[in-house]
């Protein structure tokens, strides 16, 4: 029997051309991801600027055609009048608008709601003292220009700083407002995480309705220990000290149902492919959730999915619940709802229909056995 020479070289180059080719591969992606990413980010958030931002004007007949005028100079505001100052406070409470001026009285009034976000009330503060300055300006030289006289008091009176007034504050141990991004973010990334554990867990035993069950009853127990834990480490720093603990724990138990259940139907649908949507609830959702940007900062793209993902539904009841109890959460729980039912009912139907190869819902193991047995098979000697 004759035997082939075979060059000794062959296999060491094969090798190398492999890595490079592999290298290059890995290298080349990176970089396209990179470059999404940065695009991404820098589309969303390099120069927010709001659009139609809800406000509420108390103003008399005569004034009021001025002041729209001037506030809806290119589009910032969207504005609403109401009757009185109190009918704007109430407004402001419902997060159906995130401020608003009365200027009934002889000097204006300017109502804000830190807790609402801090580019909003920074927006309508420089904003409203800006017209007021200019407003001061004109006077004075106007009396200048007629040779009037002024007393001092007057002249006090008139360079007094304008009055604002912070209807929800944000807690002093949170002046900047970006806890529930924090928040947010563990959440999604906690979720996802567990989400494709679990997925080395379950497919360990055979497809049945109890596999179903207990996928899913595991999916709920987790998403309550989630929210405990977080509702426990917001005690650490202050945040929430106020609020109902039973209603936040409800609420960020969703949120967590919300991300781990859609993930893991993603996955019981697509195979390990689908954890690609927990990750992107953490790197493409906490972007637009509304938590450091306000959905009105947006792209009007951004806004919209933002809104209808666990990540932006969930900041939007968090906030609600936080500092807003008399604004409606009825839609943002059904958004968190509807991700967390669909999500469990795919995990649960998967893992009940029959399948003769028995193949994983949520990370194929098939392919790792296959690649241990072969590592611990002993070379067979011809």
């Amino acid at each position: 029997m004759t035997q082939e020479a075979v060059n000794p070289k062959d296999g060491p180059v094969e090798s190398v051309m492999a890595f490079r080719r592999f290298a290059l591969a890995v290298c080349l992606i990176g970089v396209l991801v990179q470059l999404g990413l940065t695009a991404y980010y820098l589309g969303m958030g390099h120069k927010a600027q709001p659009h139609h931002l809800p406000v509420g004007l108390v103003s008399p007949a005569a004034k009021r055609t001025a002041v729209i005028t001037l506030l809806s100079e290119n589009e910032y505001f969207k504005v609403t009048d109401y009757a009185t100052a109190d009918d704007l406070v109430i407004a402001i409470k419902r997060r159906d608008v995130y401020g608003g001026v009365d200027i009934t009285a002889s000097k204006p009034h300017l109502y804000v709601a830190g807790a609402a976000g801090t580019a909003a009330a920074s927006l309508l503060k420089s904003t409203y003292t800006s017209v007021v300055q200019q407003q001061t300006e004109a006077a004075l030289d106007e009396a200048a220009a007629a040779g009037d006289t002024m007393t001092v008091s007057a002249a006090k009176d008139l360079n007094t700083p304008p009055t604002v007034t912070d209807v929800v504050p944000l807690p002093s141990d949170d002046v900047n407002g970006v806890s529930l991004g924090f928040l947010t973010q563990a959440l999604a990334l906690g979720g996802t995480i567990a989400s494709m554990g679990l997925g080395r867990l379950i497919p360990r035993a055979r497809r049945s309705w109890r596999r179903g069950i207990a996928h899913v009853s595991i999916l709920i127990v987790y998403a309550v220990a989630s929210a405990a834990v977080i509702l426990w480490s917001m005690t650490w720093f202050g945040v929430g000290e106020t609020a109902d603990r039973g209603e936040m724990l409800g609420i960020f138990s969703l949120i967590s149902l919300a991300i781990t259940a859609s993930t893991a139907g993603s996955v019981a649908l697509f195979g390990p492919a689908g954890a690609l949507l927990g990750a992107l609830y953490f790197t493409l959702g906490t972007v637009i959730s509304g938590a450091s940007i306000l959905p009105e900062f947006l792209p009007s793209f951004g806004k919209h999915l933002g809104e209808n993902l666990p990540t932006g539904a969930g900041v939007q009841a968090v906030r609600d619940d936080l500092y807003f109890p008399a604004a409606p959460i009825d839609q943002h729980l059904l958004v968190l709802g509807l991700y967390a039912g669909i999500g469990a009912l795919i995990v649960l139907v998967t893992n009940m229909l029959p399948n003769r190869r028995n193949r994983t819902s949520e990370v194929d193991l098939d392919l790792a056995s296959r690649l241990e047995g072969a590592e611990r098979r002993e070379p067979v000697n011809i």
